[in-house]
């Protein structure tokens, strides 16, 4: 099975523009409340399902084309057995409204350079190529219409790899003779007028994989489109930081709340396109707390389906979603329409607000059923498990409010308390203090929330488990001397002892290094351990290292310090996190 190259890794991940223009845009109003998104991707490498010829393919199925190098011509081939029988448009569109879904997003044509919808542009295409003979997206726009949901289309503007001026096939056509511009005229733009002519009004044009044209060239483009309909949305990967709203790059999260109109794209199982031997599905609790994740730093979350190629969508993504939706039911209030989360993440979970109001997503239960609540000191009206009418006790003081729990608590995915307040509520989300409690199996502290001395730095590391299976990690890095600490500020609420472990990548030519943790006057030296050599397609390896015990005399702020001594030559590692657990 063919591997991917370092330079195919690259190139996707250049695809992803994360900048956009983020000015006030009438449909920024629905999108910034929707918070739930359904991606589809569904083509002609749904039919393959993960094969070509006698080879399986892990990963990405959607680019078996490009994995396998398949030849343009016979991969065409693949549309005469094409008969996606199983596709029910009503059905799809009320499958995505249970599950809470707000906006959908359907390829229209990816990669492949196969078009499903009916194209005058080409004949390579659902209605001509194909025994089907029907436009699935003409049936499909119409239901989500009738059930409420926003629809949109993906395009791949660049790459398509069946033309011979379209971007990425170097195997059958040399990249010296191909025309971008000429390909853009003759297939892109005309093929993206015909989407926005023809399917009603849509919500998005989610462009993907920018590039051939400039950026004056680009806006011309996007001009000419927006003349047909000024309210549809443009995807940040239209190029040139030219899109209406950001989409990060695939399964990407940003660490912290930020500003604007932004999404997170992530895949149900590995994999955007079918793969019928792909069963690492995320489940409802998974999804429920991506979601909630999502919406605490303020963007949204659009998740992906890939039907097979007979229409219909894997066993476990219909019965997830429905979870899904069922929890939305009773707790869509604490998504839909909120802001970023005031009070940052705790011990217990995350927080999603709106005026008046701050919703508490309790992921773990304390031992002690106390669920203390740092920072919100606004007059508090009420307390109650939202969607009842069971009020929760609580006792606030000068810096905390503390939730006393029921015994019987209803979802142990995700239960939300719902705490209304009238007055200021200070805004905490970009606090740098964590929460350390021993009511709490272990306090993870992200290094992105240190204060970094001298040339110790963040630096996002991105990299692949199967074949664009990307995972990303914000890691602190560049500690070489002993000025180049990083300081992580607690908040500790209970006296005792502490495992420290740091969860840490380490090449080998960094390993051995000596570093210190510091604490309260107590020293933890610690040798770095090799985990591996990093490469941005293949995992990367990271190591919980226990590193010893802390003891801390009494509750209160702290600051625990990591730092390398003298006479290292190489950084110390890339750490993810500090862990600390409580001694019981």
């Amino acid at each position: 099975m063919l591997q991917a190259t370092a330079m195919q890794a690259q190139d996707m991940q250049q695809g992803w523009n994360k900048e956009a223009v983020n000015k006030p845009h009438p449909g920024l109003n629905w999108f910034s409340s929707a918070k739930f998104g359904l991606f589809i991707h569904w083509g002609l490498y749904s039919e393959l399902g993960g094969k070509w010829k006698d080879s399986s393919y892990y990963g990405s199925g959607e680019w078996i084309m490009q994995r396998a190098k398949a030849p343009a011509g016979e991969y065409a081939k693949v549309a005469a057995s094409f008969n996606p029988t199983g596709f029910n448009a009503a059905q799809w569109a009320a499958r995505a409204k249970a599950a809470g879904i707000k906006y959908l997003v359907i390829t229209a044509k990816h990669h492949e350079g196969f078009s499903m919808f009916d194209s005058r542009v080409t004949d390579f295409d659902i209605v001509d190529a194909t025994p089907y003979h029907k436009d699935p997206m003409k049936e499909l726009a119409d239901a989500c219409r009738k059930e409420g949901l926003q629809f949109g289309f993906y395009y791949s503007q660049f790459l398509d790899w069946h033309e011979p001026d379209g971007g990425g096939n170097n195997w059958d056509f040399k990249n010296r003779k191909k025309d971008y511009r000429q390909y853009y005229q003759s297939k892109s733009i005309p093929q993206l007028k015909e989407l926005l002519n023809n399917y009603g009004p849509l919500g998005i044009i989610w462009f993907d994989m920018p590039g051939g044209l400039s950026e004056q060239e680009t806006k011309q483009m996007i001009d000419s489109l927006k003349a047909i309909q000024p309210s549809c949305l443009f995807s940040s990967r239209v190029g040139h930081g030219l899109g209406d709203y950001i989409d990060f790059g695939d399964s990407e999260l940003p660490p912290t709340p930020i500003e604007g109109a932004w999404e997170s794209i992530y895949t149900h199982n590995d994999s955007w396109g079918y793969i019928r031997h792909d069963m690492n599905f995320k489940s409802p609790a998974e999804i429920i707390r991506l979601l909630s994740s999502v919406a605490s730093k303020g963007g949204n979350l659009m998740l992906n389906v890939g039907p097979d190629g007979k229409g219909e969508w894997p066993a476990y993504s219909i019965k997830y979603l429905e979870e899904t939706g069922k929890w939305l039911q009773q707790y869509g209030e604490s998504i839909y329409g909120t802001t970023h989360g005031i009070i940052p993440a705790q011990p217990w979970g995350v927080t999603t607000s709106k005026p008046g109001k701050v919703f508490l997503h309790v992921w773990q239960l304390p031992d002690n059923g106390q669920l203390r609540v740092p920072g919100l000191t606004a007059r508090i009206n009420s307390v109650k498990l939202l969607g009842t009418a069971t009020a929760l006790p609580w006792k606030q003081s000068a810096d905390e409010t503390v939730i006393t729990l029921p015994a019987e608590w209803p979802d142990k995915r995700n239960t939300v308390i719902q705490v209304e307040y009238s007055g200021q509520q200070p805004d905490w989300s970009q606090l740098r203090t964590q929460t350390v409690s021993k009511h709490y199996p272990q306090a993870n502290i992200p290094a992105i929330w240190a204060i970094y001395n001298g040339n110790a730095h963040t630096k996002q590391y991105t990299f692949s488990h199967y074949f664009g299976d990307w995972k990303h990690e914000n890691c602190a890095t560049g500690m070489v001397t002993p000025n180049d600490a990083i300081i992580f500020p607690l908040e500790v609420q209970d006296e005792g002892d502490y495992k420290v472990i740091l969860d840490y990548a380490c090449e080998p030519a960094s390993a051995g290094q000596q570093g210190i943790v510091t604490l309260l006057g107590q020293r933890l030296p610690f040798l770095t351990l090799a985990t591996g050599i990093q490469d941005s397609h293949r995992p990367m390896a990271f190591i919980q290292h226990p590193v010893g015990i802390i003891h801390i005399q009494e509750p209160g702020k702290q600051n625990l310090t990591i730092k390398p001594v003298e006479g290292n030559r190489q950084a110390l590692f890339q750490l993810k996190q500090i862990i600390l657990e409580p001694v019981k």
